[in-house]
């Protein structure tokens, strides 16, 4: 990257340069919502092709897709794309090839103990044989080193099929409780072989995924990561750990952190979140400052709580971050980045979406969980009315949504959660 004048000030609408030497036309990023809209086999569906076109559209400096998962057999969710070879290639060209704009990145991912008991194959895998706190998830089982290598692999397969499709760039999926952060955190990572037992050993899967996938794709295919900056939980991963991740990363060659924090168990990433915090926007700020300079020229984006262009500008001007992730205001404005930069917009409305009858819902367990997992879904049912090639309706209302939820993921996203 271009050493930059540090008496300049930066603007949304200035390029970046990745130390790939792909180029970003602007600072605001698509970040990932899972769409869960893959074919019955797997691939990428009609569906799929009209949300990005539709996302293409937009004036994002980077769109990142929804987490494409690397073995079917352990699912995130119904709908998951997967790539485990060349199968879909024709497909993913297609979907690669509807979306017109600017770079254009996968994120692959593996759930690990988070895999969706309606939509696995197999007995959910992890670390360490402990279970997850959100409501309905099977106790995973321990995986064996071969199994890990196996995994490691996975990633690089599908990241050489991703750039074969002509996407420009992949997004390693290490946070949000995910399997990547199930390594790093040690509350779900207890192994005391070379894969866990302290930080330096816990971060070593993250560091072969990531070296797996530069032996598979070119010099100048992007590789980037979005990382929790902590799981928000007692005797979890700290801010502390998550800034030595940053160092290794940066030192073993990625393009671009994307911070974010939480996982399903504790759901700060969607908003589930103190009013002061929130009141501030980017939740995540803070602590993306205190890794600027221990990312040198790689971009650091932070995403989650974003609203108001006066927020987003103040943010790359002061050099708290260098990119903006938009995540669920997309969905409701797809062109949000055009309404920022080209129209003047000052805000961007992301409905809160909570249940109704709430002190019935109190129940079913913790609240905070419940809005997010409606949430999640009220959102997904919006890329599902762009995937026909309809708009966004704002005014959808939290029982239509909840309906959706349960016949998506069944009764278990409404009983109470689980203790380890």
């Amino acid at each position: 990257m271009p050493v930059q004048d540090v008496n300049a000030t930066r603007r949304l609408a200035d390029a970046v340069t990745l130390p790939c030497g792909q180029l970003l036309p602007n600072r605001l990023v698509k970040s990932a919502m899972s769409e869960a809209l893959g074919g019955r086999d797997h691939g990428p569906s009609e569906q799929l092709e009209r949300l990005y076109r539709r996302w293409g559209a937009g004036g994002y400096g980077l769109v990142v897709t929804g987490n494409v998962m690397i073995d079917r057999r352990q699912l995130g969710e119904p709908g998951n794309v997967v790539i485990e070879d060349d199968r879909h290639l024709d497909g993913l060209r297609r979907w690669a090839g509807a979306y017109r704009g600017s770079p254009l990145w996968m994120q692959l991912n593996h759930p690990g103990r988070q895999a969706n008991p309606l939509a696995g194959r197999s007995r959910p895998v992890a670390p360490s044989a402990i279970a997850s706190g959100i409501p309905g998830m099977a106790r995973p089982r321990a995986l064996a080193e071969s199994e890990i290598l196996a995994i490691v692999d996975r990633f690089g397969t599908a990241a050489a099929v991703a750039e074969a499709a002509g996407f420009d760039g992949v997004q390693i999926h290490g946070a949000h409780g995910y399997l990547v952060t199930q390594f790093l955190s040690p509350r779900s990572n207890q192994r005391t072989d070379d894969w866990g037992g302290d930080p330096e050993r816990r971060r070593r899967f993250v560091l072969e995924v990531l070296r797996a996938i530069r032996r598979r794709v070119s010099p100048g295919f992007a590789v980037g990561i979005k990382l929790n900056s902590a799981d928000f939980q007692r005797g979890g991963f700290t801010e502390e750990e998550s800034r030595e991740v940053v160092r290794a990363l940066v030192a073993e060659g990625i393009d671009l952190i994307e911070i974010s924090g939480g996982s399903y168990e504790k759901p700060v990433m969607m908003g589930t979140v103190r009013e002061s915090t929130a009141a501030r926007e980017a939740y995540f700020l803070d602590y993306a400052r205190t890794v600027m300079d221990l990312a040198g020229d790689v971009p650091i984006a932070v995403t989650g709580g974003f609203r108001t262009r006066q927020t987003m500008t103040a943010a790359v001007a002061a050099r708290d971050c260098d990119l903006v992730g938009l995540g669920r205001p997309t969905v409701v404005n797809p062109d949000a980045a055009v309404e920022l930069l080209d129209r003047g917009r000052e805000r961007l409305e992301a409905p809160p979406i909570q249940f109704g009858a709430r002190s019935i819902m109190r129940r079913f367990g913790e609240l905070s969980a419940l809005d997010g997992a409606l949430n999640l879904n009220w959102h997904t049912d919006q890329m599902h009315r762009m995937g026909r090639g309809l708009e966004p309706d704002p005014a959808r209302g939290w029982r239509r949504a909840a309906l959706v939820m349960v016949a998506r993921n069944g009764f278990g996203a409404l009983r109470p959660r689980r203790g380890q």
